[in-house]
């Protein structure tokens, strides 16, 4: 890690690679000999459509996406996917299944009671969405359009373990925060979609993979650029598309290729929060906020006896160059957020840290 920067534990924007960051700033003036920047760089020009083409090769060769399904970059990022969502594929039966596990899959729910019925397939706000529920407690709708999911839930700490069994209804899973670190069976889904600013690159872009079986059949009255069939057929170029994050994107992926692929980012996210867990597991001061079974490898939230206490922690930590551990409103406490461009070190000193400060505060 450079002298001059901070370990970021932010839930998104999170932190890049390095050097990522440095490749785009060497770069940022005169890309490829081009004698201009990605951002001044017309979306149909044909260096910049060489660098889409290949930003979208690597993410199917990241991800293994079949032929089957097709990669779209939008914008609006995995927000504006809780309508297009449900505006593109709920007009089949006028039904969805919505399992409702945290923050996200609670509003993605909401949003989609607006354009048909939902059915609450299982929750876990029972117990502040502390756990994943089984498989055996989701009740699947035969006539619903899709199964909607979240498979890592930011603001609580949870991750689903496992893949939805769903039959014959097509599974939608926003994996804003959990994608490209670990291997996946993606012709399962009949939608996959996920913010970029978590692990894939910057925010201003959302990814899109659909099976091409699923789009053309979108409520009328959907606007153009969240209509699925619309994106396919114009390649995610119906406008001017988000340019210099899809740039960015590519590097990341460049990068993640370079360290093993997603197969070595699963290993090094289990290490990763084993530091932070065992710290939690052994100690006398620090509680974590979900249960075992369902803990998240991306986003370990945590607290201490009191709010005064984890008020001290966030203050110190930031003083010792650990940022943006403050946890997220609904839950309190501290959430480390590990996306795959966090260093190792980084959680090895954090767990080093709240040995430290148990010791200082016990």
């Amino acid at each position: 890690m450079s002298a001059d920067r901070i370990f970021n534990f932010s839930a998104g924007p999170s932190v890049l690679p390095l050097e990522v960051l440095q490749q785009a700033a060497a770069e940022a003036t005169n890309f490829n000999g081009t004698g201009m920047s990605v951002m001044e760089m017309s979306h149909r020009g044909k260096a910049y459509v060489a660098i889409f083409d290949e930003t979208k090769a690597n993410l199917k060769k990241a991800m293994n996406v079949p032929d089957t399904h097709e990669i779209l970059f939008v914008q609006g990022g995995a927000t504006l996917q809780f309508s297009a969502v449900p505006m593109n594929l709920i007009g089949k039966t006028g039904k969805a299944d919505y399992a409702v596990t945290g923050n996200f899959s609670n509003t993605a729910m909401k949003e989609a009671k607006k354009y048909g019925e939902v059915n609450i397939a299982c929750s876990s706000e029972d117990k502040n969405h502390t756990y994943i529920p089984a498989q055996s407690e989701i009740n699947v709708s035969p006539y619903a359009s899709y199964f909607h999911y979240c498979s890592n839930n930011t603001v609580y700490g949870t991750e689903w373990k496992y893949v939805p069994e769903t039959g014959s209804v097509p599974l939608v899973c926003d994996m804003s925060s959990n994608i490209l670190s670990a291997p996946l069976d993606v012709s399962k889904y009949g939608v996959i979609y996920a913010g970029a600013q978590k692990n894939i690159g910057p925010a201003g872009v959302a990814v899109v993979i659909i099976n091409k079986e699923l789009a053309g059949a979108e409520h009328p009255l959907t606007p153009k650029l969240m209509s699925y069939k619309t994106m396919i057929d114009t390649d995610s170029m119906h406008n001017t598309p988000p340019c210099y994050t899809i740039y960015m994107i590519g590097l990341v992926l460049k990068w993640l290729e370079k360290q093993g692929g997603v197969e070595a980012m699963a290993k090094l996210k289990a290490e990763r929060s084993k530091y932070l867990y065992d710290v939690i597991d052994d100690s006398r001061l620090f509680v974590g906020c979900a249960e075992k079974a369902a803990r998240s490898d991306m986003n370990v939230t945590f607290r201490t006896k009191s709010a005064e206490l984890d008020d001290k922690f966030v203050k110190e930590a930031k003083a010792a160059g650990f940022d943006t551990l403050k946890g997220h409103r609904a839950v309190g406490g501290m959430r480390a957020s590990i996306y795959n461009a966090m260093p190792i070190e980084g959680t090895q000193k954090l767990a080093a840290f709240m040995r430290k400060f148990e010791v200082e505060n016990s």
